[in-house]
C-alpha cells in the first residue's frame, strides 16, 4: 500500500472511531446526553411532573452532537 492510501486510510479510521463516540455519547446509557435524559423527560411530562433535566439544554447539546456526526460523515466523503 502506497504512503498516500495508507494515510486516507488512517483519516477515514479517526473519523470513522469519532464517529462511533459521538453516537455513543447520544446511545449510552452513562452519557450526560444520552437517551435516557430524554426518555425520562418525556415519562416526567407524561405524568404531569416537572422535568428532571432542563429539555431545551439537553436538546441543545444533542444537536451540536449530530451536527458535527453530520459533518464528520461529509468529510468521509472526501476521503
Amino acid at each position: 500500500m502506497d504512503e498516500n492510501k495508507m494515510e486516507k486510510q488512517m483519516e477515514r479510521e479517526r473519523i470513522e472511531s469519532e464517529i462511533r463516540c459521538l453516537v455513543s455519547r447520544l446511545d449510552a446509557p452513562t452519557s450526560d446526553i444520552g437517551d435516557w435524559k430524554v426518555v425520562k423527560c418525556y415519562e416526567a411530562k407524561l405524568q404531569g411532573h416537572e422535568l428532571p433535566y432542563d429539555l431545551d439544554e439537553l436538546m441543545e447539546e444533542r444537536q451540536k452532537v449530530r451536527d458535527r456526526i453530520n459533518e464528520l460523515q461529509g468529510e468521509l466523503e472526501s476521503v
